[in-house]
C-alpha cells in the first residue's frame, strides 16, 4: 500500500512545503478569507476555482486547467520536484485530495494529505501566520502522469467495451437519478458502479486505510482498471486518493465527470 494520508502528529514542519486548500462550495470566497486570517507558516494558498480549476472552460463544472497554466502556477509558487508537498484543508473535505491529484498529474513524487485538517495542525502547535510566503520562482520540466487522467472519449470507450470500471463517487440518490440538486440531467454514466465518497469518512474525517479497505473492496478489486468520477471532478478526488493508498495500481480521475458527460451522451437511472 502507498501512504497518502498522514496524521498531523506525524509531520515535521521544517521539511515540507505546506499547501492550504481550504474552501467552501457554498461560499467560494470563504477559503481565501480563512487563509488570510491565519495559515501555517510558509503555506501557499491554492483555490479550488481559481487555481485547481479553470472556470472559463466548459468541460464540466470544475474543468482542468491547461498544462501551461498548471506549470505556471507551480513555478510561481516555487515548487520543485524535490519538495515534500503536504496539503491540508478543513479535514474530511475533497479540496486537498483534488490538489493531491493535480500535483500527481504534474509528476510530483512526494505528496501527502493531512488526515485531520488545519485545526489539528494548529492544535498540535504548528506555527500560524497571516504573512504571505516568499518563494523564489522555479523552473519546472514537468513529466505529466497521463495514466491517471481520463477524457470524456476514454470514458465513453469504457461504457462501450466494458473493459474497465467506472466508479461514481456521488450519493446513492444522485447515482440512481432519484435526486439531482445541481446538474440538469439526473442519473449516472452507463455501466458505472457507485461508491459514495462519504462512506470513506468517520466522524467527519477520512478513515484509516484499515477501515476504508473493506468499503473499497466491496465494490472494486485491485486487478480492475478504475476511472473515478463525481459531479465535477472534486468529490471523486478523495476516492482516487484512498484507492491509491490502498494499493490499487490502475486508477484514473475523469475530471470533467458527470457534468461534462451529460453535455454529449445519455445516462442511466436506477
Amino acid at each position: 500500500m502507498g501512504e497518502v494520508w498522514k496524521s498531523a502528529k506525524d509531520l515535521k514542519d521544517s521539511t515540507v512545503r505546506w499547501v492550504d486548500t481550504r474552501f467552501s462550495l457554498q461560499d467560494v470566497k470563504a477559503g481565501k478569507k480563512m487563509f488570510d486570517e491565519g495559515h501555517l507558516f510558509g503555506a501557499v494558498y491554492l483555490d479550488l476555482e481559481k487555481d485547481l480549476s479553470d472556470m472559463n472552460k466548459t468541460a464540466g463544472r470544475h474543468p482542468l486547467p491547461d498544462k501551461e497554466i498548471i506549470k505556471n502556477l507551480f513555478e510561481a509558487h516555487g515548487f520543485e520536484y524535490t519538495d515534500h508537498i503536504v496539503i491540508y484543508d478543513q479535514g474530511g473535505m475533497p479540496f486537498a485530495p483534488r490538489a493531491y491529484w493535480l500535483f500527481s498529474y504534474a509528476g510530483f513524487p512526494k505528496i501527502t494529505l493531512v488526515r485531520e485538517g488545519y485545526e489539528a495542525l494548529v492544535n498540535i502547535g504548528f506555527k500560524v501566520t497571516i504573512d504571505k510566503a516568499s518563494n523564489s520562482i522555479s523552473s519546472l520540466a514537468l513529466q505529466w502522469n497521463e495514466n491517471i487522467f481520463s477524457t470524456r472519449q476514454q470514458v465513453k470507450d469504457v461504457t462501450e467495451s466494458k473493459q474497465g470500471v467506472l466508479l461514481d463517487a456521488r450519493s446513492a440518490e444522485r447515482y440512481a437519478g432519484h435526486h439531482e440538486p445541481i446538474d440538469a440531467v439526473a442519473g449516472h454514466i452507463p455501466s458505472s458502479r457507485n461508491l459514495d465518497w462519504e462512506l470513506l469518512k468517520e466522524q467527519g474525517q477520512f478513515k484509516d486505510i484499515e477501515l476504508a479497505l473493506p468499503v473499497l473492496t466491496s465494490v472494486v478489486s485491485k486487478n480492475e482498471d478504475i476511472t473515478v468520477y463525481c459531479g465535477s471532478g472534486v468529490t471523486a478526488a478523495p476516492l482516487y486518493a484512498m484507492l491509491k493508498e490502498a494499493g490499487y495500481p490502475k486508477v484514473k480521475l475523469y475530471v470533467g465527470s458527470y457534468s461534462d458527460w451529460i453535455t454529449t451522451y445519455p445516462v442511466e437511472k436506477n
